[in-house]
């Protein structure tokens, strides 16, 4: 029998406590027992609410994202839910614990947008008051707000909730969201005093480059709510935003901004100036916020006081982060503590020109008259270093904490293996992730940028939906993004878009509105949002379509391309190896595909035939153009290989030509990455797919400039934009887009979740898996874990002995396919722990010995040999000097050190020579 059963409720929303923002709420239930092979037929749910209970059976295994199987819910209606299931096996389970559930959706909106009546000062925040009177026997109390801006709402002058950047960024004007909040056990019988602190936030923020900024919004905040009071006897009061409430601008936050960062004065604690507020009706009513809400997530504590060059006291917390500071702090009233924000260092110094206009500074001045404990309520900063000025007396650094702030998501995948660098670069895009999800999927969160970029979250979001349940999240930015697209279907560069860049479209970025929803019905199972974004979906591809000519070619228009190819000068990051029109034509191709797909999945059968049929002219006029009849590309470059044979454009008689092509352009370089946004999610796949593991291996590996590891060796603790956002020498890139947390890059993680360990999905919301691990030289283990909505599975392996141990761990009512290393087929498993011994993958043996006459490819296939090159020239040049001669070299199959020795500086013949007869 099951041992146990668990239920929780999966939405398109955040959960604010028990309540649920949707009167339909999904439901998903893991089901943990020791029978093998485990499989659900049935399930019932009971749904126990005022009205009695009531029990829906369900036939069959579905489990995940399973539709409310009641009537939808009433405003503030509340009950519990509780699954029991069935299986031939073991019969029927026990019930399980009852989940509560309360209905957080408002009924219509009686309020209107209150706001100050007077033309104020820039990013100046309000504070906005009522007087709220409850009579006894009060029921509930539920507060439905939303803003133009940013707010904390509080009763008697305590937070409601320990929410931050309230209700977040989205689509203002035809999108707005509200929270709802239970605040019962803050409103007891008698008068209090309901305060709401409100500042611009996004909506009142400058957007724009080069001194072009300006308001898109507005330029003042708004706010406007219901608290909805139900008392025992059934009456329900509203107390609703209007012109009785009372508004100053004379509170103690005297500024706040995105990017400017807050200023406070706590000897203004108790503001004059109060006016009634200005009451505008709302004219489109806000939607339950569909996002899960903005939390402080961890603290963490410096590591290190640093004292400056300059004499500046900077503190080190040791993790690049988003977030803000906490201070604790005594001292004469007046005094004002100024904090600076910076990621890195540069000659000690915090190197703040990445910041560009975002000055990113906090200040507090003291109330005085005893200990004071200060955060910032309505900005962020990312930083790992924190200059702290003004400060009275000795700092005490435990006096300073650094808070870390996204969006609260479950983290549900992980993976570890023998390889420290390796392991750091994992942690690096978890942090990432988890500094640029904030609200809404940002490209970076220091800069004056901090927006939604969409080339980035398009490449960058299997490995989200594996590092962290971030169905909810995506599915309400990609409701935006829908809002943003123009009516012909052109898809903007960023969303919220704010760079009015909807009618210029470009490859990749755009298709963000295809491959996200398409990723979210793969790794969630998420059916809803997959039909939701269908109109989307197709108005993209059909606007694609239509920039092409009778050839089906894209061809001459603007586009990023592979985006930040790292021989792009800093300057002109767009300028790429790969085509920009054989790329653009690629993703037509690509997102023309997955919307036959989709379409098949939602039973549209003629939108399938249709992009279907599209797509596959599009791959043929693709290979018309852009392929020779033996296989090589008219763009000779490791992107445009990676993109022909991941997004399966390539035929299979030319496949294994061109996967031998990228294998080979790989190792001319060194196994140094040569890829931009584009290409780097694609060519570990496309390498591993056509033969070629040891290469893609070696290209995962490499720590020399540009890799991925390559930051890590550099003290790296988050993605960085650029590979070489920070010089060997020390010095940050010269490139004005210059950031050290950028998630794109960090796609490669799906990678190795997928394959180096070996864990990957292969039915919706993985209810199937296939594990197929790489066992790479250079690494003794790799292991991953993913929690689904039906429990843990988990994929790993480690060398013993001569041989290779495969381990595999099945939640019950799922299937994994296992491809054991070695077997002539794979075999299928249901649910349980599973472990096999296989034979270890033979290493190459290469060259035995080495001299300045072996070919440079044969030195570079060998760490050892390779390795002592590497050291001689780094005693001989240095590190950035030996670095910057051997990017030069070709490591081809031809060349020697002693036919390139009058190319080389003098001595480095002979050095390399000396340095190769040791091995």
């Amino acid at each position: 029998m099951p041992t146990a059963t668990n239920v929780s409720v999966l939405l398109e929303s955040g959960t604010f406590g028990e309540i649920v923002m949707t009167r339909t709420p999904r439901l998903s239930w893991a089901t943990a027992t020791d029978a093998a092979d485990w499989e659900q037929d049935g399930a019932e749910v009971e749904w126990d609410s005022t009205g009695g209970a009531l029990i829906r059976e369900l036939a069959g295994p579905a489990a995940a994202a399973v539709a409310w199987p009641f009537s939808p819910l009433a405003t503030g209606q509340r009950g519990t839910v509780r699954v029991r299931v069935h299986s031939k096996a073991t019969g029927w389970s026990p019930w399980s614990a009852p989940v509560p559930v309360r209905c957080g959706v408002a009924d219509g909106w009686s309020a209107a947008w209150i706001a100050h009546p007077g033309a104020r000062a820039e990013q100046c925040p309000v504070r906005l008051r009522q007087a709220v009177s409850v009579r006894p026997k009060l029921r509930s109390a539920l507060l439905y707000a939303t803003a133009h801006g940013v707010y904390q709402a509080s009763v008697d002058g305590i937070p409601v909730d320990d929410e931050r950047m309230k209700p977040g960024w989205t689509h203002y004007g035809d999108r707005d969201t509200y929270a709802c909040t239970d605040v019962t056990a803050l409103l007891t019988e008698g008068t209090h005093a309901v305060a709401v602190d409100l500042a611009a936030g996004w909506y009142a923020e400058k957007f724009g480059f080069n001194g072009l900024e300006r308001y898109i919004y507005g330029s003042q905040p708004a706010f406007s709510a219901v608290l909805r009071l139900e008392y025992k006897d059934g009456t329900v009061e509203e107390v609703v935003t209007d012109g009785t409430w009372d508004v100053t601008d004379e509170g103690p936050i005297l500024s706040s901004g995105i990017y400017a960062g807050e200023q406070v004065d706590a000897r203004r604690r108790e503001p004059g100036g109060w006016v009634p507020a200005a009451a505008s009706p709302v004219t489109r009513v806000p939607v339950p916020r569909t996002s899960p809400p903005v939390r402080v997530t961890e603290e963490l504590s410096p590591v290190e006081v640093i004292r400056t060059p300059g004499g500046a006291t900077v503190l080190d917390f040791g993790q690049n982060l988003v977030g803000r500071l906490r201070i604790s702090v005594d001292g004469p009233a007046g005094t004002t503590v100024t904090l600076r924000h910076a990621e890195v260092l540069q000659h000690g110094e915090l190197a703040l020109r990445p910041l560009r206009r975002a000055t990113a500074i906090d200040r507090y001045t003291l109330a005085g008259g005893g200990p004071e404990t200060w955060e910032p309520q309505f900005t962020f900063h990312g930083f790992r270093y924190a200059q702290v000025d003004g400060w009275p007396g000795e700092l005490d650094p435990s006096d300073v904490t650094a808070l870390v702030i996204h969006s609260d998501m479950r983290r549900t995948g992980a993976f570890e293996s023998s390889h420290g660098l390796l392991d750091r670069l994992h942690e690096n895009v978890v942090w990432s992730m988890r500094g640029n999800f904030l609200s809404i999927p940002t490209d970076c969160p220091q800069r004056d940028e901090r927006l939604g970029w969409t080339g980035d979250i398009q490449v960058f979001a299997p490995t989200a939906s594996f590092l962290h349940d971030s169905d909810a999240f995506l599915s309400s930015w990609l409701e935006d993004l829908a809002l943003d697209q123009t009516s012909d279907g052109s898809v903007p560069f960023v969303v919220p878009d704010v760079l009015e860049s909807a009618a210029i479209g470009t490859a990749a970025w755009g298709d963000a509105s295809t491959l996200v929803p398409w990723t979210l019905y793969q790794r969630f199972g998420d059916l809803d949002t997959l039909a939701r974004q269908f109109p989307s979906m197709r108005r993209w591809v059909d606007w694609m379509a239509s920039r092409t000519g009778e050839n089906l070619l894209w061809e001459d228009d603007f586009q990023f391309a592979d985006w930040l190819d790292p021989t792009a000068p800093p300057d002109r990051p767009a300028d790429a190896k790969a085509d920009k029109d054989l790329v653009a034509t690629a993703h037509l191709f690509r997102s023309a595909d997955v919307v036959a797909q989709a379409a098949g999945v939602l039973g549209d059968d003629a939108a399938a035939q249709h992009y279907g049929d599209l797509a596959a002219r599009v791959r043929e006029a693709w290979l018309r153009q852009y392929v020779t009849a033996s296989g090589r590309l008219m763009s000779d470059a490791q992107t445009a290989y990676a993109v022909a044979i991941g997004f399966g454009i390539v035929d299979d008689e030319r496949r294994d030509a061109m996967g031998a092509r990228l294998a080979e352009l790989v190792e001319r370089a060194g196994y140094r990455i040569s890829t931009g946004f584009v290409g780097t999610p694609l060519i570990a796949d496309a390498l591993t797919d056509t033969g070629h593991a040891d290469v893609a291996g070696r290209l995962l590996l490499n720590d020399e400039n540009p890799s991925w590891l390559y930051p890590v060796t550099m003290g790296a603790t988050t993605i960085w934009e650029r590979w070489d956002s920070m010089l060997e020498d020390g010095s940050v890139n010269p490139g004005e887009m210059t950031s050290f947390n950028h998630y794109a890059l960090g796609a490669i993680a799906d990678f190795l979740h997928r394959r180096v360990a070996g864990l990957a999905p292969a039915a919706p919301g993985y209810r199937e898996v296939e594990v197929r691990p790489l066992a790479l030289d250079g690494l003794d283990r790799a292991r991953a874990t993913f929690e689904s909505a039906y429990g843990t599975h988990e994929a790993g392996w480690e060398r013993v002995g001569e041989g290779v141990r495969l381990r595999v761990v099945v939640p019950p009512n799922t299937r994994a396919t296992v491809h054991v290393p070695g077997a002539d087929a794979p075999v299928t498993v249901g649910s349980g722990t599973h472990e096999w011994v296989a034979p270890a993958t033979v290493r190459t043996g290469g060259t035995a010995s080495f001299s300045v006459d072996t070919p440079l490819v044969e030195i570079r296939r060998s760490d050892v040999a390779y390795g002592a090159v590497r050291e001689a020239l780094i005693a001989m040049l240095g590190r950035e000097g030996a670095s910057d001669l051997l990017r030069t070299l070709e490591w081809g199959p031809r060349g020697t050190f002693r036919m390139q020795a009058l190319l080389l500086p003098p001595g480095v013949v002979d050095a390399v020579d000396r340095a190769l007869a040791a091995v």
